[in-house]
């Protein structure tokens, strides 16, 4: 231990003495990619492996489909729980939001478990059929080796969260193989801003992490497919029927997760949820087996023009040459995906939503595509149709449709499609934004006030922690108090007002210094005067509760003179005085910390 230590302080000397602190996070974004990059290309073997040797085994049914299904997320789901309680003991952490806290109010600070819980939680859950996907977990593990990295050296706030970004853009951008889409990513989930700063070691990173991933697994990519047919200006009108359809599908997927997840978490007992969603999932694998797992398998087929594999190892096999039955299965499929997601999630599974988001988007393209067809309309590729729908659906689910275009253009191999990507991921984007103003992801985190935007101004107010701004050191007095009482007060206080509160410290008022002016230097009038009798009369707008939101402290600062205002709790008892000085001094050193380039 002491060779190591050794070995460390000279380390930093070295760096400290010959690297400046840019260099160094530069050197360390790609030490970052390369550890993601390893990690995701772990958890996708592990995963696939699993998968495949699970799919071997087939047990018939008198109705058709495998009665295996019917178990193997139960099992997968109680893994999964075991291994939390027991060995985790304790949060795993929600994947993505989890990280979007740690950024707005931990300084990108993250666990050291992290950098392997979510790895192997998430690879009990979907190795046995959890219909939920893997790059949010993998995305959170990178974000914590990258902020673990940046603690272990020592690093200052600023730089431990590029490091942080620079883990989940080596994390996806090694699961697809996609580096720019990994940039993306972060710009647009985690709201990085792109600077000059920060664009280098991110694309480092993402690089890094790309070519393990192709060092380790090849050159074929998550859905390796080449665009066949070209899209031309007549197609624009389909598209944009596309992107409508699209920006349904994820407002569905955001609401019905959301309500489902809901309904799992009034269970109280732990292990009945467990039974009852496990059961659930695996009837609903059992009827829909393309919810197996990611679901990219199925996808996969898709694209290349196998429609057959949604019937495949199904009670419906019988009706898979009709085309309309394949339409009426994917309209089933569409919503049973989105509860199938959330019923994984609430049920005690560990996964993410950016791989259902995917699959339900390519499932919904194929489906618009086969309608179209079938209603006799010019005909649509339904591979491009289900490529850019996975964009759209992506863009509607997670508000990133610069991350959603360019990874399709990457796993294409081309930008063949970007005129349609853009046109469907904008009309979904457009139609979802009214009803779902946040991702998946931030949503949560923007309700309770604890989301750090793009816009710097607004996050700086929603973020300040008005409890550390409070000031206590003013000295108050009781309502009956006499003057006496309220001199003594003075002498022994530096500040000009004096909080009057009743024997519970309930508040009554306050008294200024200029109010007891003429009367402070009469010793006769101090045991006849009564404190009541002096009181400043307060206004509504220069008090504030406890738990009142940062933003409407700064508007009653604008709206009001005062220089003070009384903060009480909720049964109006006095906790102190926020002054403008303190607050706007906090507000404009955040902005100035989370600008800092």
């Amino acid at each position: 231990m002491k060779i190591l230590n050794g070995i460390y302080k000279g380390l930093m000397k070295w760096r400290y003495k010959h690297l400046s602190d840019q260099t160094f996070v530069t050197l360390l974004s790609i030490l970052v990619g390369l550890c993601s990059g390893l990690a995701a290309v772990v958890l996708k073997t592990l995963v696939h492996t699993v998968n495949a040797l699970l799919l071997q085994f087939n047990l018939p049914t008198f109705v058709g489909g495998n009665g295996l299904m019917l178990i193997y997320p139960l099992g997968g789901i109680i893994l999964t729980i075991l291994f939390v309680r027991y060995i985790v003991r304790g949060e795993i952490g929600h994947g993505i939001p989890t990280v979007l806290l740690s950024i707005s109010r931990h300084k990108g600070e993250l666990p050291a478990k992290n950098m392997w819980t979510s790895l192997v939680a998430s690879t009990l859950t979907v190795a046995f059929g959890g219909s939920v996907g893997l790059e949010a977990p993998i995305a959170s593990t990178g974000s914590a080796i990258g902020s673990n990295i940046g603690r272990f050296f020592r690093l200052n706030t600023q730089h431990v969260k590029l490091l942080l970004g620079c883990g989940a853009a080596g994390a996806i951008a090694g699961i697809f193989k996609a580096p720019i889409a990994g940039i993306w990513f972060v710009v647009e989930v985690f709201m990085f801003d792109l600077t000059m700063t920060s664009a280098i070691p991110l694309l480092l990173s993402a690089l890094s992490a790309a070519t393990v991933a192709y060092f380790l697994m090849g050159t074929n990519v998550q859905f390796a497919f080449n665009v066949v047919e070209q899209f031309s200006l007549n197609q624009i009108p389909f598209y944009i029927i596309l992107g409508v359809v699209c920006a349904l599908s994820s407002i569905l997927f955001l609401r019905s997760t959301a309500s489902v997840e809901g309904l799992f978490h009034k269970i109280g007992n732990g292990t009945y949820r467990a039974i009852v969603g496990g059961l659930l999932l695996g009837l609903m694998i059992f009827l829909f087996p393309p919810l197996f797992g990611e679901g990219y398998g199925t996808l996969t087929s898709l694209l290349h023009g196998d429609g057959d594999v949604l019937f495949r190892n199904s009670i419906f096999a019988p009706w898979s040459d009709n085309a309309w039955a394949a339409i009426l299965l994917l309209l089933a499929l569409i919503p049973m995906k989105c509860i199938a997601t959330a019923t994984t999630i609430g049920c005690g599974g560990v996964g993410g939503t950016f791989g259902p988001s995917l699959v339900l988007g390519g499932l919904t393209g194929y489906f618009v595509a086969l309608l179209l067809n079938q209603l006799g309309l010019p005909p649509q590729s339904t591979a491009n149709f289900a490529l850019v729908g996975m964009a759209a659906v992506m863009t509607g689910v997670m508000h990133a449709p610069f991350m959603a275009t360019f990874l399709i253009a990457e796993i294409t191999g081309g930008y063949v499609l970007l005129v349609p990507l853009l046109i469907a991921s904008a009309v979904t984007y457009i139609g979802v934004s009214p009803f779902e103003r946040h991702s998946i992801y931030a949503r949560n985190l923007a309700k309770q006030g604890n989301l750090m935007t793009h816009d710097k101004d607004s996050s700086a107010i929603q973020l300040m922690n008005m409890r550390k701004l409070i000031e206590t050191n003013f000295f108050i007095v009781r309502e009956g108090d006499h003057l006496r009482d309220l001199v003594d007060a003075i002498q022994n206080s530096r500040r000009n007002l004096f909080p009057v509160l009743t024997e519970d410290d309930r508040f009554v008022g306050v008294i200024l210094l200029d109010d007891v002016r003429k009367v402070m230097f009469r010793p006769e009038l101090y045991d006849t005067i009564v404190v009541d009798d002096l009181i400043h009369p307060v206004s509504v707008s220069d008090i504030v509760y406890i738990d009142d939101p940062p933003q409407s402290v700064i508007d009653k600062f604008r709206l009001t003179v005062s220089y003070n205002i009384i903060v009480l709790d909720e049964q109006n008892r006095y906790l102190g005085v926020l002054s403008r000085a303190n607050v706007f001094s906090a507000y404009r050193k955040f902005v100035s910390e989370v600008s800092e380039e």
